[in-house]
Protein backbone atom coordinates (compact mmCIF):
# COMPACT_ATOMS: atom_id res chain seq x y z
CA UNK A 1 0.00 0.00 0.00
CA UNK A 2 1.55 3.34 -0.66
CA UNK A 3 1.27 5.92 1.63
CA UNK A 4 -0.44 9.41 0.76
CA UNK A 5 0.32 12.70 2.41
CA UNK A 6 -2.71 14.83 3.77
CA UNK A 7 -3.21 17.89 5.01
CA UNK A 8 -3.67 18.92 8.55
CA UNK A 9 -7.15 20.04 8.06
CA UNK A 10 -7.82 16.55 6.82
CA UNK A 11 -8.10 15.44 10.88
CA UNK A 12 -11.02 17.53 11.47
CA UNK A 13 -12.83 15.55 8.79
CA UNK A 14 -12.10 12.47 10.61
CA UNK A 15 -13.59 13.15 13.46
CA UNK A 16 -16.56 14.39 11.53
CA UNK A 17 -16.54 11.18 9.57
CA UNK A 18 -16.28 9.15 12.78
CA UNK A 19 -19.10 10.95 14.70
CA UNK A 20 -21.45 10.90 11.94
CA UNK A 21 -20.90 6.61 11.09
CA UNK A 22 -21.23 6.67 14.61
CA UNK A 23 -24.40 8.16 14.60
CA UNK A 24 -25.43 5.18 12.33
CA UNK A 25 -24.87 2.61 14.26
CA UNK A 26 -24.49 3.53 17.92
CA UNK A 27 -25.81 0.73 19.56
CA UNK A 28 -23.23 -1.35 17.47
CA UNK A 29 -20.30 1.04 18.33
CA UNK A 30 -21.45 1.13 21.79
CA UNK A 31 -21.62 -2.77 22.42
CA UNK A 32 -18.31 -3.60 20.43
CA UNK A 33 -16.58 -0.83 23.20
CA UNK A 34 -17.94 -2.89 25.96
CA UNK A 35 -17.08 -5.74 24.70
CA UNK A 36 -13.72 -4.91 24.86
CA UNK A 37 -13.93 -3.55 27.89
CA UNK A 38 -15.46 -6.47 29.59
CA UNK A 39 -12.49 -8.60 28.38
CA UNK A 40 -10.33 -9.42 31.15
CA UNK A 41 -7.72 -7.29 32.30
CA UNK A 42 -4.55 -9.15 31.74
CA UNK A 43 -5.57 -9.32 27.60
CA UNK A 44 -6.69 -6.36 27.33
CA UNK A 45 -3.33 -4.96 26.36
CA UNK A 46 -2.74 -7.99 23.77
CA UNK A 47 -5.87 -7.46 21.96
CA UNK A 48 -5.95 -3.14 22.16
CA UNK A 49 -3.84 -3.42 18.55
CA UNK A 50 -7.03 -6.24 17.26
CA UNK A 51 -9.47 -3.85 18.50
CA UNK A 52 -8.45 -1.21 16.14
CA UNK A 53 -8.73 -3.19 13.50
CA UNK A 54 -11.89 -4.55 14.16
CA UNK A 55 -13.36 -1.36 14.56
CA UNK A 56 -12.49 -0.59 11.35
CA UNK A 57 -13.96 -2.89 9.77
CA UNK A 58 -17.28 -2.02 12.17
CA UNK A 59 -17.07 0.83 10.17
CA UNK A 60 -16.41 -0.25 6.87
CA UNK A 61 -19.55 -2.40 7.61
CA UNK A 62 -21.66 -0.17 8.28
CA UNK A 63 -20.58 2.59 5.67
CA UNK A 64 -21.67 -0.48 3.27
CA UNK A 65 -25.12 -0.43 4.82
CA UNK A 66 -24.27 -3.55 7.45
CA UNK A 67 -24.80 -3.65 11.06
CA UNK A 68 -21.41 -4.66 12.47
CA UNK A 69 -21.39 -7.49 15.49
CA UNK A 70 -18.52 -8.58 17.30
CA UNK A 71 -17.75 -10.83 14.82
CA UNK A 72 -15.28 -8.44 13.28
CA UNK A 73 -13.30 -9.10 16.54
CA UNK A 74 -12.31 -12.68 14.75
CA UNK A 75 -12.80 -11.84 11.53
CA UNK A 76 -9.13 -10.43 11.02
CA UNK A 77 -7.70 -14.29 12.61
CA UNK A 78 -9.92 -15.73 9.95
CA UNK A 79 -8.03 -15.02 6.83
CA UNK A 80 -4.65 -16.74 6.43
CA UNK A 81 -2.06 -18.06 8.92
CA UNK A 82 0.26 -15.56 8.30
CA UNK A 83 -1.50 -12.74 8.95
CA UNK A 84 -2.77 -14.19 12.29
CA UNK A 85 0.38 -14.15 13.54
CA UNK A 86 1.15 -11.27 12.29
CA UNK A 87 -1.59 -9.81 14.55
CA UNK A 88 -0.69 -12.11 17.30
CA UNK A 89 2.63 -11.04 17.41
CA UNK A 90 1.63 -6.99 17.18
CA UNK A 91 -0.36 -7.98 20.18
CA UNK A 92 2.35 -9.42 22.18
CA UNK A 93 4.84 -6.40 21.05
CA UNK A 94 2.04 -3.99 22.07
CA UNK A 95 1.71 -5.36 25.90
CA UNK A 96 5.03 -5.95 26.45
CA UNK A 97 5.58 -1.75 25.31
CA UNK A 98 2.47 -1.24 27.70
CA UNK A 99 3.84 -3.35 30.47
CA UNK A 100 7.31 -1.22 30.73
CA UNK A 101 5.57 2.21 30.19
CA UNK A 102 3.06 0.97 33.47
CA UNK A 103 6.28 -0.09 35.12
CA UNK A 104 8.36 3.30 34.50
CA UNK A 105 5.17 4.72 35.83
CA UNK A 106 4.77 2.79 39.07
CA UNK A 107 8.90 3.82 39.13
CA UNK A 108 8.04 7.65 39.15
CA UNK A 109 4.94 7.49 41.55
CA UNK A 110 6.77 5.37 44.00
CA UNK A 111 4.61 5.12 47.26
CA UNK A 112 2.54 7.83 46.33
CA UNK A 113 -0.08 6.04 44.69
CA UNK A 114 -0.51 3.83 47.88
CA UNK A 115 -0.74 6.02 50.37
CA UNK A 116 -3.82 7.57 47.94
CA UNK A 117 -5.36 4.19 47.86
CA UNK A 118 -5.01 3.88 51.58
CA UNK A 119 -6.67 7.31 51.94
CA UNK A 120 -9.44 6.27 50.06
CA UNK A 121 -10.16 3.08 51.45
CA UNK A 122 -9.74 4.45 54.93
CA UNK A 123 -12.13 7.19 54.33
CA UNK A 124 -10.25 10.15 55.01
CA UNK A 125 -11.71 13.25 54.60
CA UNK A 126 -11.24 15.40 51.90
CA UNK A 127 -8.41 17.80 52.56
CA UNK A 128 -6.33 14.79 53.49
CA UNK A 129 -6.95 13.13 49.61
CA UNK A 130 -6.72 16.11 48.05
CA UNK A 131 -3.50 16.54 49.63
CA UNK A 132 -2.53 12.88 48.64
CA UNK A 133 -3.85 13.60 45.26
CA UNK A 134 -1.34 17.09 45.11
CA UNK A 135 1.72 15.07 45.94
CA UNK A 136 4.05 15.48 42.50
CA UNK A 137 4.62 12.39 42.14
CA UNK A 138 0.98 11.16 41.59
CA UNK A 139 0.97 13.81 38.73
CA UNK A 140 4.71 12.20 37.69
CA UNK A 141 2.63 9.22 37.37
CA UNK A 142 -0.33 10.01 35.31
CA UNK A 143 2.24 12.50 32.75
CA UNK A 144 4.68 9.37 32.43
CA UNK A 145 1.40 6.99 31.76
CA UNK A 146 -0.35 9.87 29.27
CA UNK A 147 3.14 10.17 27.69
CA UNK A 148 4.44 6.82 27.14
CA UNK A 149 0.98 5.18 25.66
CA UNK A 150 0.94 8.24 23.52
CA UNK A 151 4.09 7.81 22.21
CA UNK A 152 3.57 3.78 22.00
CA UNK A 153 0.41 4.33 19.84
CA UNK A 154 2.41 5.71 17.37
CA UNK A 155 4.24 2.49 15.77
CA UNK A 156 1.34 0.14 16.45
CA UNK A 157 -1.39 3.13 14.95
CA UNK A 158 -1.85 2.11 11.64
CA UNK A 159 0.10 -1.45 11.88
CA UNK A 160 -3.36 -3.44 12.33
CA UNK A 161 -4.89 -2.72 8.99
CA UNK A 162 -1.82 -2.66 7.15
CA UNK A 163 -1.55 -6.57 8.40
CA UNK A 164 -4.83 -6.93 7.86
CA UNK A 165 -5.35 -5.41 3.66
CA UNK A 166 -1.39 -4.62 3.43
CA UNK A 167 -0.98 -8.35 4.54
CA UNK A 168 2.54 -7.18 5.98
CA UNK A 169 4.57 -8.66 8.58
CA UNK A 170 4.33 -7.09 12.19
CA UNK A 171 7.49 -5.72 12.12
CA UNK A 172 7.26 -4.44 8.34
CA UNK A 173 3.65 -2.66 9.47
CA UNK A 174 5.13 -1.44 12.58
CA UNK A 175 7.97 0.57 10.53
CA UNK A 176 5.32 1.94 7.87
CA UNK A 177 3.04 3.09 10.76
CA UNK A 178 5.55 5.11 12.49
CA UNK A 179 6.53 6.55 9.12
CA UNK A 180 3.16 6.97 8.44
CA UNK A 181 2.24 8.74 11.48
CA UNK A 182 5.31 11.07 10.84
CA UNK A 183 4.97 12.41 7.33
CA UNK A 184 0.91 13.44 8.63
CA UNK A 185 1.30 14.31 11.96
CA UNK A 186 0.09 17.56 11.77
CA UNK A 187 -3.30 15.92 10.93
CA UNK A 188 -3.33 13.14 13.35
CA UNK A 189 -2.69 16.10 15.54
CA UNK A 190 -5.61 17.97 15.14
CA UNK A 191 -7.07 14.96 15.07
CA UNK A 192 -6.33 14.39 18.49
CA UNK A 193 -6.74 17.86 19.55
CA UNK A 194 -10.55 17.75 17.81
CA UNK A 195 -11.40 14.99 19.40
CA UNK A 196 -9.79 16.40 23.09
CA UNK A 197 -12.24 19.64 22.47
CA UNK A 198 -15.17 16.75 21.35
CA UNK A 199 -15.18 15.02 25.07
CA UNK A 200 -14.28 18.50 26.71
CA UNK A 201 -17.46 20.06 25.48
CA UNK A 202 -19.75 17.33 25.74
CA UNK A 203 -18.46 17.10 29.91
CA UNK A 204 -19.19 20.79 30.04
CA UNK A 205 -22.75 20.76 28.68
CA UNK A 206 -23.45 17.93 30.80
CA UNK A 207 -22.19 19.65 34.12
CA UNK A 208 -24.16 22.94 32.43
CA UNK A 209 -27.26 21.38 31.55
CA UNK A 210 -28.14 19.12 34.78
CA UNK A 211 -26.97 22.05 37.49
CA UNK A 212 -28.85 24.48 35.88
CA UNK A 213 -31.73 21.29 36.17
CA UNK A 214 -30.93 21.60 39.60
CA UNK A 215 -29.17 18.02 39.29
CA UNK A 216 -25.75 18.30 39.26
CA UNK A 217 -25.32 14.67 40.80
CA UNK A 218 -26.48 13.38 37.55
CA UNK A 219 -23.65 15.33 35.82
CA UNK A 220 -21.23 12.68 36.40
CA UNK A 221 -23.23 9.59 35.13
CA UNK A 222 -24.32 11.77 31.91
CA UNK A 223 -20.53 12.47 31.55
CA UNK A 224 -19.31 8.71 32.02
CA UNK A 225 -22.28 8.03 29.39
CA UNK A 226 -21.00 10.25 26.80
CA UNK A 227 -17.75 9.24 27.14
CA UNK A 228 -17.99 5.83 26.47
CA UNK A 229 -20.47 6.93 23.17
CA UNK A 230 -17.64 9.14 22.59
CA UNK A 231 -14.87 6.45 23.14
CA UNK A 232 -16.98 4.42 20.57
CA UNK A 233 -16.88 6.93 17.80
CA UNK A 234 -13.08 7.78 18.60
CA UNK A 235 -12.66 3.93 17.59
CA UNK A 236 -15.34 4.01 14.87
CA UNK A 237 -13.12 7.17 12.86
CA UNK A 238 -9.83 4.89 13.23
CA UNK A 239 -10.62 3.81 9.65
CA UNK A 240 -11.30 7.16 7.63
CA UNK A 241 -7.44 7.84 9.13
CA UNK A 242 -6.05 5.04 7.63
CA UNK A 243 -8.45 4.92 4.33
CA UNK A 244 -7.26 8.83 3.43
CA UNK A 245 -3.30 8.11 4.29
CA UNK A 246 -3.21 5.28 2.40
CA UNK A 247 -3.87 4.31 -1.29
CA UNK A 248 -6.60 3.06 -1.94
CA UNK A 249 -8.04 6.52 -0.63
CA UNK A 250 -12.00 5.55 -1.48
CA UNK A 251 -13.39 3.28 1.48
CA UNK A 252 -15.50 1.70 -1.66
CA UNK A 253 -11.74 0.33 -2.92
CA UNK A 254 -10.58 -1.42 0.41
CA UNK A 255 -10.51 -4.89 0.16
CA UNK A 256 -13.22 -6.15 1.83
CA UNK A 257 -13.88 -9.31 3.19
CA UNK A 258 -17.20 -9.36 2.27
CA UNK A 259 -19.60 -9.17 -1.40
CA UNK A 260 -19.81 -5.21 -2.48
CA UNK A 261 -22.42 -3.86 -2.03
CA UNK A 262 -24.26 -0.56 -2.26
CA UNK A 263 -24.50 1.92 1.00
CA UNK A 264 -27.52 2.00 2.04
Amino acid sequence: MKLKLVPPQQGLLWVRHGLKVFFKRPMSFTMLLLIFMLVAPSVVLAIAPLATIAFMLATQHTLLGRVPTPAVYVQPLQVDKARTWAHVRLGLAYAACAVVVYLAAGAAAGDSLANLREALIANKSPEEVAALMADPRVQYWYLVIMGGLGLASVPFWYAPPLIHWGGMGAAKAVFFSTVACWRNKGALALFSLAWFGVVMAMAFVSLTVFTLMGLPQMALAAMVLGGLMLSAAFYASLFFTFADCFEPADTRDLPLDLPPQEPT
